[in-house]
């Protein structure tokens, strides 16, 4: 195992060191925790989870996998795994079968014409500046795309999730890449690292599923492990936009229940995030849904590169007319957290 997880990670219980016990870590207070294949697996056993792969993570991390793909803790139907591991047997080795198969659940509805006939990674483009070394956390980051946007633009990259399957995904595309990506699995509203630690904390298409009380709980847990003046970046859907009343009215305005997306209020992701991080800023993602990314242009049929045409232009046009913000689907929440511990942050 990689020794920069010893030096780094904390018992995410009582926050104190860890150390190696026969093949896995424990900390002082003797909680232990397995790795597997030299990936920490860091989840609580004790507490309600808020998605089933973490579960199936748990119990997964407990039994050896042949293939390495632990597809009981990726949350994919039989017909999905069927196909990840026929990919597998072929030759076609441009893109992890793992992958090709969780593309529309990490990227958005946009990529269900793409599950399982994907030729090529697609990757974001960040809306962060050069990291220069500093250290970033992408908390759920599921097969890594975002990690690796932030690593070719310079960041030190370490990307957390609850799904077993998903991190040996990301570690394998990483490592196929050559890009030096530290995973863990891990739940945001507990991480295994001290305070202070992170320069940035990233977070895409993760919070929105979650109840308010486990954002807030995982906001907390990002404030706390960002450095003073540290920036939380986090995407998150807006009630107000085209697509997001379609999908609630779809669903008569009842409130979300289990892994379905919270549409929130501005105003509320104002408050909340500077309450619980720091001075907070809103600016648009994208228009007409969730994940729109002109990166994967080329990937996309013609009907969904009209989406992507109308969302660029939305975004262009919204730099003289900024109320646009409003009536986008999907924003990015920046927050800075203060410069003394504890100031303006509860």
């Amino acid at each position: 195992m990689d020794s920069w997880y010893l030096t780094n990670l904390v018992c995410p219980r009582d926050s104190t060191d860890l150390k190696l016990k026969d093949e896995g870590l424990v900390c002082s207070q003797g909680h232990e925790y397995p790795v597997v294949d030299g990936i920490p697996v860091m989840l609580l056993d004790d507490v309600d989870q808020t998605v089933p792969v973490a579960v199936s993570s748990l119990k997964a991390s407990n039994k050896s996998d042949a293939s390495g793909f632990y597809l009981d803790s990726i949350g994919i139907s039989a017909e999905e795994k069927r196909g990840v591991r026929s990919l597998a047997a072929g030759t076609n080795g441009d893109v992890d079968p793992v992958v090709a198969f969780l593309v529309s659940a990490t990227n958005g509805i946009m990529y269900a014409p793409l599950i399982g006939k994907l030729q090529r990674y697609p990757i974001p483009d960040i809306p962060l500046p050069n990291g220069d070394g500093k250290l970033l956390l992408d908390v759920g980051c599921n097969w890594g795309r975002w990690c690796i946007a932030a690593s070719r633009l310079g960041w030190s990259v370490v990307g957390i999730d609850p799904s077993l399957g998903a991190i040996m995904a990301a570690h394998r595309v990483a490592k196929s890449m050559k890009l030096p990506i530290r995973y863990v699995v891990a739940d945001g509203r507990f991480l295994p690292f001290r305070a202070s630690e992170f320069d940035t904390v990233f977070s895409y298409s993760v919070l929105q599923h979650l109840a308010r009380h486990d954002v807030v709980a995982t906001l907390r847990e990002m404030a706390r492990t960002l450095k003073p003046l540290g920036t939380c970046l986090v995407q998150m859907p807006n009630n107000r936009g085209v697509r997001s009343i379609y999908h609630q009215a779809r669903r008569r305005f009842r409130a979300a229940c289990g892994f379905e997306v919270r549409y929130w209020r501005i105003s509320d992701l104002r408050e909340t995030f500077s309450n619980t991080v720091g001075a907070t800023h809103v600016s648009i993602d994208c228009f007409g849904g969730l994940g729109i990314q002109k990166a994967d242009w080329d990937l996309m049929p013609p009907g969904r590169k009209l989406i992507i045409l109308g969302s660029e232009t939305l975004r262009k046009i919204s730099r003289v007319l900024p109320f646009l913000v409003h009536l986008a689907d999907s924003v990015y929440v920046k927050s800075i957290k203060p410069a003394q511990e504890g100031f303006g942050v509860r």
